[in-house]
């Protein structure tokens, strides 16, 4: 009995987890514009590392409003998103790419999560099959956008937000947590 054929343009998409920025990998400290206040959250470089060592691409999808909103320059933005690079290369985790929707929530854009423009540019560009991804974020508009995309959904319940039990595929109060349900799949 034969197997089921796969060609080689689907043998080379990848899996990906898309991950939130402010509030998932690092402390949500409302719109920095100081790079010194960039923090890793517990057991994110733990959980990440591993990720990597098992082939994960590692994709950042962020609703950047601060800029829209006129609260922050790009600049700024831009000096914060690097150092949480750094501080992630330093640990030898390396980011694919990273997606920063500037637009304020007035400007309806389809970048802004829950909008699912930056997954499909993201599966574009870096060749990723959306429907055996993950997307792990801490507020609803990152369930709702995996949802939108067809991804499985973590909701990272650090007490901040709520979200609707219905809406994630899993919830999870730790990185420990994330790591575990990606990582069983």
């Amino acid at each position: 009995m034969a197997g089921k054929q796969t060609t080689p343009k689907q043998a080379a998409l990848k899996r990906a987890v898309f991950l939130d920025r402010d509030g998932t990998i690092m402390r949500d400290r409302g719109y920095l514009k100081d790079p010194e206040g960039v923090e890793l959250l517990p057991g994110v470089v733990d959980s990440l590392k591993a990720l990597c060592r098992e082939g994960w691409k590692l994709i950042i999808v962020s609703n950047q409003s601060g800029v829209g909103r006129g609260l922050m320059t790009v600049d700024e933005m831009n000096a914060v998103h690097a150092r949480l690079i750094r501080l992630l290369r330093g640990h030898g985790i390396e980011i694919a790419a990273s997606y920063l929707c500037t637009h304020s929530p007035d400007d309806e854009c389809e970048c802004r999560k829950p909008g699912i423009a930056s997954l499909e540019k993201a599966s574009v560009e870096h060749s990723v099959d959306i429907s055996q991804s993950w997307i792990v974020g801490d507020r609803e508009s990152d369930i709702l956008c995996g949802r939108n995309a067809a991804c499985t959904t973590i909701w990272f319940n650090t007490g901040e937000f709520d979200v609707a039990s219905e809406l994630p595929d899993y919830v999870a109060e730790s990185w420990a947590e994330i790591y575990e349900k990606i990582s069983d799949a």
